[in-house]
């Protein structure tokens, strides 16, 4: 009985292995010189496929047919040695990774035989930039877009942001509930994800100070195209009248003459917020009337209670709002060209003037 018993407890021991060395040998010549998806699914279908590394790390082995299948490569019949093109047969060369992250780490590398483009982007990216760092936790290709399942990243389109929160879900929680992540959840198509504040594969530091003057244009990019904000009923003077004020003016002047030179001025996202937008009208809005003290004296710390009263909303001063303002603009736009003409006509007269009483005098001598 315990023979039987030792026979029985072996074979379940063995089973998982037997599996593998019960693939049948790779066959050379008829049109196939290496292994082709059925051949490897043979083993790698077997959900208790399994590695150890040396420090105990799991890593499993196993493939569902239909996920890849139904997967980005597996529409464009891509095989499995496409990726994993050591592999020429069975049995495998051995790892030579010590754990699971450096086996991944490794691995990812093989993406730039088919995306060379996407692959160098990202080695000027802050994820590469952590990574030759010592922080092997910075997000690589098979972080952001999966292994065997790789799916079209932006469908559906929220799915962009939510793989950003894998690694930032503290950043997320916040974007969540703000104007745009709040519309991004609920379906809207036009309101910008992660990527489009932040880049995709070439991902720059958001600190710097060429990051800090290129904002503005980053919010322009949909505040300032008429047609998406009529959409919404938003004006572009949201965004041009801030090019137009003291602030916008200097930041645009600063970046296109001295890129490299910090500036305090305000930019879009000190007075409106980075991941936490909120509608104008909303009570925790950093630009809302009863909020708008507290935003202003981070540049400006001594402003009084009234100091907010000089803001214009971002509306352009006319004969319904901001009437004084408006008629001072006319008359300015009046009295400068009127002054110029006036002394432009006067210094024309007189060299007119004086021209011809020389010629007068010429003609009497």
């Amino acid at each position: 009985m315990k023979r039987w018993l030792i026979v029985g407890v072996g074979l379940l021991l063995l089973w998982p292995a037997s599996l593998v060395q019960a693939a049948p040998p790779l066959q050379e010549g008829a049109g196939r010189a290496e292994p082709d998806n059925e051949f490897c699914l043979r083993c790698h279908s077997n959900p208790q496929l399994t590695t150890h590394f040396a420090n105990g790390d799991v890593l499993p082995l196993h493939v569902d047919a239909d996920t890849y299948e139904s997967s980005v490569h597996g529409r464009e019949d891509v095989q499995c040695v496409g990726c994993h093109a050591d592999i020429t047969g069975f049995p495998h060369p051995p790892l030579a990774a010590s754990d699971r992250r450096d086996y991944q780490l490794d691995r990812y590398r093989s993406c730039q035989g088919c995306h060379p483009k996407q692959y160098e982007q990202t080695l000027d990216s802050m994820h590469a930039r952590a990574l030759a760092a010592g922080n092997e936790e910075a997000a690589i290709c098979t972080d952001c877009h999966g292994a065997h399942d790789v799916r079209p990243p932006d469908a559906p389109r929220e799915r962009i942001s939510f793989t950003c929160a894998q690694c930032h879900a503290a950043i997320f929680d916040v974007y969540r509930n703000s104007v745009h992540g709040a519309a991004l959840l609920e379906g809207n198509p036009d309101v910008p994800t992660c990527i489009d504040c932040h880049g995709v594969h070439s991902i720059a530091d958001p600190t710097t100070v060429q990051a800090r003057l290129r904002s503005p244009r980053i919010c322009g990019d949909c505040h300032a195209d008429a047609e998406l904000m009529d959409k919404y009923g938003i004006s572009t003077d949201v965004f041009d009248t801030y090019l137009a004020d003291f602030h916008g003016s200097t930041v645009q002047i600063i970046e296109k003459v001295s890129p490299d030179q910090a500036s305090n001025k305000a930019v879009c996202y000190d007075c409106h917020g980075v991941h936490d937008i909120r509608p104008a009208d909303d009570p925790q809005s950093q630009v809302m009337k009863g909020n708008l003290l507290k935003t202003c004296r981070k540049c400006h710390p001594d402003a009084t209670s009234d100091f907010p009263n000089a803001w214009m909303s971002h509306y352009r001063a006319s004969p319904d709002q901001y009437s004084l303002k408006w008629a001072v603009d006319w008359f300015y736009r009046l009295l400068i060209p009127g002054l110029v003409g006036f002394f432009v006509a006067f210094v024309a007269l007189d060299v007119g003037r004086r021209t011809l009483n020389r010629w007068r005098r010429g003609g009497e001598a």
